[in-house]
């Protein structure tokens, strides 16, 4: 991986690539990835960015098995990438008929989109690229060729998928970068762990003990972030999109 600086400064202003992805627990959890989906949504309103679908996995119940989005606007990046890690929910599951009360826990994962002025080579024989058919929108009859593009990262194990574009050369090139974004953020991560001395791992375990936040919807009503110790009892408000308390405690750290 060679990075050729200069753009740095840039991906803070930048836009930003958000993944959401629901961890065990079946309806519950692709439940609790669509919630956070319609937060960020709401949020994203309230401040007048626009966003457009990479790619989606729903399920039976409109729920969302992991979904990749493109945040455009100014400075996107520098507020949202903290919002990466695991979010833990806690209420009476509506799709459990005893109204027990039930754990969930998705993943989101922010990613700065890459300025032209950062280089980031990667060897083709590193990386698997497959194709399949892509069923986007516009009619049963549209997207029947193979164009949505599945790439993977042989020696991290990362990957990326992408299906809305129109043309699978599309698709391509937006995954290529979406996977230079994600070894961008990895060595990042790694040279950070090295500064504070500590061991980074290859993948985050969507469970109990490794969430950023926790939302409490029964017994009791409370989001509270597990880094930056800011909370609030008003959980309708955090799900409609107000969580700029929390993302001003994040950058401040």
């Amino acid at each position: 991986l060679k990075v050729k600086q200069g753009g740095e400064a840039a991906l803070h202003i930048g836009p930003a690539i958000m993944n959401i992805l629901a961890g065990a627990g079946g309806d519950d959890s692709e439940d609790w990835a669509r919630t956070l989906l319609d937060m960020y949504k709401k949020y994203i309103e309230k401040n007048n960015y626009s966003y457009k679908i990479l790619h989606v996995h729903n399920n039976e119940q409109n729920g969302i098995r992991n979904i990749t989005i493109e945040i455009d606007g100014r400075g996107v990046y520098g507020k949202l990438k903290n919002e990466s890690g695991v979010h833990r929910l806690v209420r009476i599951s509506p799709f459990n008929s005893n109204a027990k009360r039930h754990t969930s826990f998705a993943l989101v994962e922010v990613l700065p989109v890459l300025p032209d002025a950062m280089e980031i080579n990667i060897n083709p024989e590193d990386i698997e690229i497959t194709t399949q058919k892509s069923g986007g929108p516009g009619g049963q009859n549209v997207n029947k060729r193979e164009s949505a593009v599945r790439i993977v990262h042989k020696e991290t194990g990362l990957s990326v998928h992408v299906t809305e574009e129109r043309t699978q050369e599309a698709n391509r090139a937006k995954a290529l970068n979406m996977l230079k974004a994600k070894l961008f953020k990895l060595e990042e991560e790694k040279i950070q762990a090295e500064k504070e001395g500590r061991m980074i791992s290859k993948t985050t375990e969507i469970e109990w003990g490794s969430q950023i936040r926790n939302y409490v919807m029964h017994p009791y009503k409370l989001v509270k972030d597990v880094r930056t110790g800011v909370e609030t009892s008003d959980i309708d408000g955090v799900l409609n999109g107000d969580i700029q308390a929390f993302i001003d405690a994040e950058c401040a750290l």
